[in-house]
């Protein structure tokens, strides 16, 4: 199946449906301005429209009413939004009505399932364009009035075959209401006013359905059906997916319109045969053994050998197993999507009816009236889903369609629009009729926000459906209305009241507080304590509801239920309750459509017993590609293979912190979390604050001046004392062990007076968000992590004088005991408790302060040593970066003041370079003997010498050793940050960031004092950012080696150019913004470049760096009359050079390249002058920036006119 066709297909046709029929509403006055009016000159029937066009709209006939209730349908929309957002939705709805009826009916011609057996869309014919029906459309078995049969005639007379196409289009789409009621609504209305669809369009939608998608996809005898609608439907909401999870991160919630498209994702095809099979399947042989079922399921588990009471239990149970015929049992999918797992279901059941002797003519009703139920909130799915099971009926009965039956495949309905004078003629006086109804009224209300989480109370169904049978013939002016709306009440109400033999689905995931409105999650906090903080976590519990005593729960959804501390309730639950079966631990990418570490997965089998179950459990949370898992799968799954298979008993849950699914862990480990002190009980493992708005309390600590940063203040009273702004926070950050990551500062100027006053704003507004929590340990020294990583564990140390944030936590314990923490939490050892403890990618605080904690006196000196090694090591190499707040000098340039290694004092770049690697070698090689010794002793401590080893991967080790590519770049770096004076040759660390510029500072080398560096694209000036740097380097190495140390540098770039400083030349004018903004950036930060680049475009016409902390409100003036119009005269110059070469020369090549050279600074010259205009606004301006308000503000604040008008004078960041 090609998965890339579909999905370009799908995304694209969304829009171009979209695009269509908003076009075609705008032509009949419905638009994003507004509606029109029909004009004075209108009549009953017909009306004209002023849309903007030469000649009035018209809509005539029947095409009235259509649009009348299409405006009606806007206008109930807008009750609830604003017209906007109306229109959109219903604009939406046509769009993916028509989609569903276009995939429909292109599946069922591919499978001749279309009763005519006459292609719709194509022909049979690969060669011809036409499609069948319209070349004969009286050989269907579509019934035409005189009047249509003589439309049909005049429109192939006149050659119009796509006004043909599209009459007979929706004349198919209403005959197929007839055996696909649900799917094919009668399109009697503004759907069918909508529609602009065409065969001959080679850009239009039928032609790429037809063409970009290969018949075999769809195709049923090659695994077409379910994969084909379910990608479709899952591609079909990309962008609006996309979208939402965009608002998200704008704090926008999930609405109850957006929570499809936000939570879909297609359930991998074997995933789901594990998931029935082992659900569904076991029910029935377990009661009825049959070897020959289980042959055909891939994914089927055997059991475990069980201990005797369990065994005894299980037999009990299976002697009711045995009772059951296939038509008693019941299955449910609450939240079936495209329906992928029930047509996997139906399949299962089809091979228990045919074993049991039944003909699939027979099972096929039987399946549909008995077996088989769906739930969704999503029209769009449940209209799929209808359509999936449908076909699949199809498959087996190739005269179902003529039969009648329906299946119990339900979108789900809300009760707000129901109007009393229904439900009092449906009920005609029946007192329990009324009492029924008027509770599924009052329990459907607002279904939609909620789906199939909902309660409902059991009714009297037959009672009810009895009634409906009575008024089926009736002619009172309510009977219409109470079977459109009061019938599918009742269906759904009934499939959510019941009790079912096996609950399998997929969830959709969302957080409480990432995604859920306000409603949804007041709902859940009230009937889904245990499990509110996701949604799949909410589906567990709905599940175990619906399902009856000793029956069957399977699922898949994220594995975060398995370890966090917010569903300890649930495991408590689960445990106590029920008996896991078999899980398939899924991990990462077990959805190839998704990538990376977030979502991680499980799938597994819960039964509704307590029992102390020897369950099978397989890991494959190792493999991070989804086709491998598979093959995994099914080794494990037919015997071929254990080495990924664990077998664990309940009972031991209970052993673990907050009865966490560890299942894979030895028991030597349960019996030291059993056995020992958490950490917790000895140290205070904290969360930090979070600001709500980091964007303005949070800055990278090189963006304000420095000397409004606060370092080294030991306490909160000092600290406000001081009046300074910003103070040292942890903030996470990558992963990292023993010192570093120490890149932001906080506002907490008046022991926080600002971000308290956001906080309580916040809290009382009831948004819960402002949390200025740990506050006794602000300032104190600690022990810090990521709260955020994907698969590995470190702690680091961090000095007095910090404030910590909620994704960093923080550690804090007597000094004693801090270094033999420190560690204890960077061994292999306490990095595989985690991953028992919470494999997620999220490490609280509450999950570190449960690892069993052994402490060993005899052995705390010896920790103590390596422990403080490590930390000199890793601020050694953290602060050889000039991006750490206590750097003092380029590694390479302090590498001069070392012997060479001949022993003299020649400076050569080369010699300075070979000098930082083997540092960086011996530093790393040392760091890693260290953590290894350390893994050593505490695998000792703990006894588990026969499960771990002490040995550490190169990976692991968080110094990095010397890479000359990287290393030249960070030189070149440096050299810049001494040509502005940020740093000198004369004294160490950060000279100048703001407040008073001191010249007594700079004698080796003098910075720029003009706070401008022009880059040129060839040697104009001696003093641009090339002659610059050469000047630098020879005060810096020395001239004795100045050709060979350039020379060094250009081959470590790597840029282009006959000579070292043209290749140095072209790695300023193309790459060193584009490195400077990567290395002044942190994860999650964006980028934030202290070194601005004046750019005028794609010709490099002007270029010119400049450093924000040396900015006035005069910089741009000065850089447009100092630099850029001397730049402008020397094009000037060089072009009339060039003019002079190409009029006297009588060499062609160099009249050639004086011509190309000539081009080129024309171009240069205009767009420099295009720029001067830009710059002249910008000049008038006068603008000056705020430290204290960053990069991101001032950058764009100095593009940004008084006017407000904004000129891009900077390069793009």
């Amino acid at each position: 199946m090609n998965k890339t066709a579909i999905k370009n297909f799908a995304v694209w046709a969304r829009n171009k449906l979209i695009d269509d029929i908003t076009y075609k509403a705008g032509l009949i006055g419905v638009s994003e301005k507004g509606i029109a009016q029909p004009l004075p000159q209108s009549s009953k029937d017909l009306q004209f429209f002023d849309v903007g066009t030469k000649d009035y709209a018209q809509v005539a006939g029947k095409d009235i009413e259509q649009r009348n209730a299409l405006v009606r349908a806007i206008q109930e929309k807008e009750r609830a939004s604003d017209y906007q957002t109306a229109l959109k939705s219903v604009v939406e709805e046509v769009a993916y009505t028509w989609f569903n009826r276009l995939i429909a009916i292109r599946f069922m011609e591919v499978n001749d399932y279309l009763p005519s057996r006459i292609r719709v869309l194509s022909s049979e014919n690969p060669a011809k364009n036409e499609p069948d029906f319209v070349t004969t459309p009286f050989d269907t078995d579509m019934e035409f009035t005189v009047a249509e049969q003589d439309k049909i005639m005049q429109l192939k007379d006149e050659n119009k075959l796509d006004a043909l196409f599209r009459m007979l289009f929706i004349k198919q789409c209403n005959k197929l209401h007839e055996i696909l009621p649900e799917l094919f609504e009668k399109t009697n209305d503004y759907t069918e006013l909508l529609l602009s669809i065409a065969f001959t369009d080679r850009d239009g939608v039928v032609h790429h359905l037809v063409h970009d998608i290969d018949e075999d996809d769809f195709n049923v005898e090659k695994e077409g059906q379910v994969e084909i609608i379910g990608w479709m439907y899952q591609y079909y909401n990309v962008e609006l997916k996309d979208e939402t999870f965009a608002l998200l991160k704008k704090n926008v919630k999930i609405t109850k319109e957006r929570i499809p498209a936000a939570t879909q994702l297609f359930t991998p095809d074997w995933i789901v045969r594990y998931m029935v099979e082992n659900s569904l399947g076991r029910l029935w042989v377990e009661g009825h053994p049959n070897d020959g079922l289980k042959e055909n399921w891939k994914y089927y588990l055997e059991e475990a050998e069980q201990e005797t009471d369990v065994q005894a239990q299980l037999e009990q149970i299976h002697a009711e197993y045995r009772n059951l015929n296939p038509e008693d049992i019941k299955v449910i999918d609450p939240c079936m999507g495209s329906g992928h797992i029930l047509v996997y279901c139906f399949d299962v059941l089809m091979q228990i009816y045919e074993s049991q002797g039944y003909t699939q003519r027979d099972a096929v009703q039987s399946i549909l009236e008995n077996n088989l139920f769906g739930l969704d909130i999503d029209k769009r799915a449940a209209q799929l889903a209808y359509f999936a099971v449908m076909m699949k009926a199809r498959q087996y009965d190739r005269r179902f369609f003529s039969r009648g039956i329906q299946p119990h495949v339900y979108v789900i309905v809300e009760s707000n629009h129901v109007d009393k004078f229904t439900v009092e003629y449906f009920c005609n006086g029946d007192a329990k009729l009324k009492a029924a109804m008027d509770t599924i009224i009052s329990e459907l209300h607002d279904a939609k926000e909620y789906g199939s989480i909902l309660t409902v109370t059991p009714q009297d169904w037959t009672a009810l459906y009895n009634r409906f049978a009575e008024i089926a013939e009736d002619i009172h002016i309510s009977r219409e209305t109470a079977l459109s709306e009061l019938f599918p009440l009742v269906q759904v109400a009934e499939a959510l009241a019941q009790k079912y033999d096996v609950v399998v689905t997929n969830p959709p995931y969302m957080g409480s507080k990432q995604g859920m409105n306000d409603t949804l999650k007041k709902y859940i906090q009230r009937e889904y304590a245990s499990s509110k903080s996701d949604l799949y976590a909410v589906f567990m519990d709905v599940a175990y509801r619906m399902c009856k005593t000793n029956r069957f729960v399977s699922m898949i959804n994220q594995h975060g239920w398995m370890f966090l501390s917010s569903f300890s309730k649930l495991r408590n639950f689960i445990v106590n309750n029920e008996s896991i079966l078999s899980m398939i631990h899924l991990g990462t990418r077990a959805f190839e459509e998704i990538g990376g570490e977030v979502v991680q997965t499980t799938t597994f089998v819960l039964q509704k017993t307590k029992m102390d179950y020897l369950a099978k459990y397989i890991r494959l949370t190792a493999y991070s590609d989804a086709l491998l898992k598979e093959k995994k799968a099914i080794l494990a799954s037919n015997g071929s293979s254990s080495e990924d298979t664990y077998v664990f008993p309940m009972r031991y849950f209970g052993y673990l912190p907050d009865n966490l699914i560890g299942y894979w862990i030895s028991t030597k480990i349960i019996d030291i979390f059993n056995r020992e002190k958490c950490l917790a009980d000895i140290a205070k493992p904290r969360q930090g604050l979070s600001t709500s708005d980091n964007d303005r309390f949070l800055k990278l600590w090189f963006e304000p001046d420095i000397h409004n940063i606060g370092f080294g203040f030991t306490s909160r009273e000092t600290a406000a004392a001081s009046k300074l702004k910003w103070f040292p926070y942890n903030k996470g950050g990558e992963y990292r062990k023993w010192y570093g990551n120490n890149n932001y500062v906080i506002n907490w100027q008046y022991d926080g007076k600002e971000l308290r006053a956001w906080a309580d704003y916040l809290n009382t507004h009831g948004t819960s968000m402002g949390r200025l929590v740990s506050q006794e340990f602000y300032y104190k020294k600690g022990l810090t992590w990521s709260g955020v990583g994907a698969t590995r564990f470190g702690v680091r140390c961090y000095p007095a004088g910090m404030l910590f944030d909620v994704g960093a936590n923080g550690l804090f314990v007597d000094d004693k005991l801090y270094y033999y923490l420190a560690g204890f939490l960077n061994t292999k050892l306490a990095n595989e408790m985690i991953k028992v403890l919470n494999p997620t990618i999220n490490t609280g605080s509450g999950t570190v302060g449960k690892l069993p904690l052994i402490i060993e006196k005899a052995q705390t000196e010896f920790i103590n040593q390596y422990v403080k090694e490590n930390v000199e090591i890793a601020k050694s190499a953290w602060d050889s970066e000039e991006t750490s707040w206590d750097f003092l000098v380029h590694p390479l340039v302090l590498a001069t003041e070392v012997p060479d290694l001949n022993g003299g004092h020649k400076v050569s770049l080369a010699d300075c370079y070979a000098k930082w690697e083997t540092l960086c070698e011996k530093r790393f090689s040392k760091l890693k003997a260290n953590e290894e010794e350390l893994n050593r002793i505490f695998i000792d401590i703990y006894g588990l010498q026969d499960e771990l080893t002490p040995e550490v991967e190169d990976k692991d080790v968080t110094v990095r050793k010397a890479d000359l590519g990287r290393d030249i770049h960070s030189l070149l770096s440096y050299a810049v940050g001494c040509m502005f004076g940020r740093y000198s040759l004369d004294e160490p660390g950060l000279i100048y960031a703001g407040g008073e510029w001191d010249s007594r500072k700079y004698n080796t080398f003098i910075p720029d004092k003009d706070n401008c560096i022009p880059i040129t694209d060839e040697a104009y000036f001696e003093d641009d950012i090339v002659g610059q740097f050469v000047g630098w380097m020879k005060k810096a190495f020395g001239e004795e080696n100045l050709e060979a140390n350039l020379d060094f540098i250009a081959k470590a770039l790597g840029n282009k150019g006959a000579i070292s400083r043209e290749v140095i030349r072209n790695y300023f004018l193309n790459d060193f913004f584009k490195d400077h903004c990567a290395m002044y950036s942190v994860t999650g930060s964006g980028k934030r470049p202290i070194y601005w680049l004046f750019d005028s475009g794609k010709q490099n016409g002007f270029k010119a760096l400049v450093y924000m902390h040396r900015w006035n409100a005069d910089t741009v003036g000065n850089l447009r009359v100092e630099y850029l119009h001397k730049m402008q005269h020397t094009y000037e110059r060089e072009i009339v050079r060039m003019q002079e070469t190409i009029d006297n020369s009588r060499d062609s090549r160099e009249v050639s390249k004086a011509t190309k050279r000539k081009d080129k600074l024309q171009k240069q010259l205009k767009e420099t002058k295009d720029y001067d205009a830009k710059l002249a606004h910008i000049a008038l301006s006068r603008i000056d920036i705020d430290l204290d308000d960053g990069v991101k503000v001032n950058y764009e604040k100095v593009q940004t006119g008084r006017d407000g008008k904004k000129m891009q004078i900077l390069a793009k960041i």
